[in-house]
């Protein structure tokens, strides 16, 4: 049997995927987990297989935290269940050993095979981050915008596109203010815009945020 932890804000996405395998011969939801105490909590006294984990659970600021949870849980699999474009994040997580990164917009019956494949040990990606890994792993120069930014700067794009503050994600990411300040500056420069608004603007019509 495959025992589940289901880590995601979304109680109609708990609920679906419970019910979803209610019953299953293979798969067994043995908990969920709604922030990254709780599943925390749960990795520390449940013998999980596989974690179904929602990039924007609540508690997880950037990649790094995801690292942390690969780091002290090396017997457990990590599958990416996430809205997130995978175009920015995907390849630096599958580098880092999740199992998966697979999008939410897929089927129900396709998340099972995709749980039943990564217990079996395969990883699990799009042809679009196999390419996008490939590029990064031979160093070369590349105009494409992911080569130019970094796990950081995308994370505070993220947040500027959210609306929050410089305050308020140097807090989120337990950075200074004038830390972000200076991560700002340089997206600027690397975007080759010369304010917000446009900064952002760019940022989606590229597909980062």
């Amino acid at each position: 049997m495959i025992k589940i932890c289901v880590a995601d804000n979304q109680p109609v996405v708990v609920q679906g995927i419970k019910s979803y395998f209610n019953d299953h011969s293979t798969i067994h939801i043995m908990a969920n987990a709604n922030d990254l105490e709780s599943l925390n909590s749960v990795l520390q006294t449940k013998p999980i297989d596989i974690v179904l984990l929602e990039f924007e659970l609540k508690g997880i600021s950037s990649i790094r935290d995801i690292k942390t949870l690969l780091k002290e849980y090396p017997t457990t699999k990590f599958i990416l269940f996430t809205a997130v474009s995978e175009k920015m994040y995907a390849p630096t997580a599958i580098k880092a050993g999740v199992s998966a990164y697979i999008l939410k917009n897929i089927t129900l019956a396709e998340l099972e095979n995709a749980i039943i494949k990564v217990y079996q040990g395969v990883i699990i990606f799009s042809e679009t981050v196999r390419k996008n890994i490939d590029i990064l792993s031979k160093g070369k120069k590349s105009d494409r915008l992911f080569k130019k930014l970094s796990t950081r700067e995308i994370e505070v794009l993220r947040y500027l596109n959210e609306g929050k503050k410089n305050k308020e994600i140097a807090e989120i990411l337990g950075l200074d203010e004038k830390t972000i300040s200076t991560y700002k500056l340089r997206l600027l420069a690397k975007l080759n815009v010369t304010n917000l608004v446009d900064l952002l603007s760019k940022a989606k019509s590229l597909d980062v945020i």
